[in-house]
């Protein structure tokens, strides 16, 4: 049972992805002696945003139960640097701790963007049956062979949607020629090339100035996103097209995983893993607000039928040119995970 408390939508809401300088978030123990192990933890997501809050929690409840002996230090909003910088720290045990976009792992391995083949689930029914099941335990383990210790629960991060500045995206004709922001994984700028468009890789952070500025007038992302960055002041419509979903996982470096004794791993992921579950169900609440309240604000939605979105990058081969980049092995788990034919 989660006993932690609901965090409320206005506590969401407060402050701004769009803040000029990142503020590091610093858990303070409260032993009479210092910790014997230090530890800082890295997010790219806003200091509002439900992973850092639940996670921020859970530190706090592993200093506790560990006597003060295991203190993790919170650097939410890319205090430390993009998320491709704070792998590589991750990487080399400089940085500690991470909360990973999952297709960020693609830098590493192609295979860590299996998860968001677009169209492979299509509901959180199967996301999580996949992500708790037997695709999430191949996910992990391609964090082992990279250095890493991913949890063992993937948390939330949502199906992706288009947003557009001048029109809504009903058929695939209406992504051909359209400046779009791509996060910067191979296999969403594929995505858009495949579609017709003119994908541009654009860390998040920088996201509303470019769209501000029209260095692109279009960009996909989950609706809790669009409210808790303000995406809504600049772009005016919304179409539904859920073609992706994305997660993180938090992570450590293997080696300093490694050095931690058995039974502080057990407390610490113990805590980790129960605030990914309580970020989904944060999610959860929000997102079932959050399209009535974008609304109010003036952004218009509309729900395109997704087929044919899913035949046309059959027809332009994505799913071809993907299945070989990940391998055989790798893409009989996807559709069995899945419950689709994607190829």
């Amino acid at each position: 049972m989660n006993t932690t408390p609901e965090i409320s939508r206005r506590r969401l809401l407060t402050g701004s992805l769009q803040a000029g300088a990142a503020m590091a978030v610093f858990s303070i123990p409260r032993f009479g002696h210092a910790a014997e192990f230090n530890y800082k933890f890295g997010s790219s997501m806003a200091a509002n945003h439900p992973s850092t809050l639940r996670n921020e929690e859970a530190f706090k409840k592993i200093r506790e139960e560990t006597g003060g002996r295991v203190d993790i230090q919170s650097f939410p909003a890319g205090a430390l640097g993009s998320d491709i910088d704070m792998v590589s720290q991750v990487r080399s045990g400089a940085l500690q701790f991470m909360y990973l976009p999952q297709a960020h792992l693609s830098s590493m391995d192609p295979r860590g963007a299996l998860h968001s083949v677009p169209f492979a689930f299509k509901d959180y029914n199967a996301v999580w049956g996949a992500m708790d099941g037997e695709l999430g335990t191949y996910i992990r383990s391609i964090y082992t062979k990279v250095g890493l210790h991913a949890f063992d629960k993937a948390s939330d991060h949502g199906f992706m949607h288009m947003t557009t500045r001048s029109k809504p995206i009903v058929t695939p004709d209406d992504m051909k020629g359209l400046k779009v922001r791509a996060s910067v994984v191979p296999l969403y700028v594929s995505l858009f090339r495949a579609l017709g468009s003119a994908p541009t890789a654009i860390p998040f952070p920088e996201l509303y100035v470019a769209l501000q500025t029209r260095v692109v007038d279009a960009q996909n992302n989950p609706l809790q996103l669009l409210e808790i960055a303000k995406l809504y002041e600049v772009q005016s419509y919304c179409s539904l097209t859920g073609h992706t979903w994305e997660g993180y996982y938090s992570c450590a470096n293997g080696k300093v995983w490694g050095a931690l004794p058995p039974d502080l791993q057990a407390v610490v992921s113990k805590h980790i893993n129960q605030a990914t579950l309580n970020v989904r169900e944060d999610l959860v609440k929000f997102n079932a607000s959050v399209e009535a309240s974008l609304t109010a604000k003036g952004m218009k939605f509309n729900r395109p039928d997704r087929e044919p979105f899913r035949v046309a990058l059959q027809k332009a081969g994505f799913y071809k040119e993907w299945r070989e980049k990940f391998g055989a092995e790798a893409w009989t788990v996807l559709e069995r995970s899945s419950g689709n034919g994607l190829a």
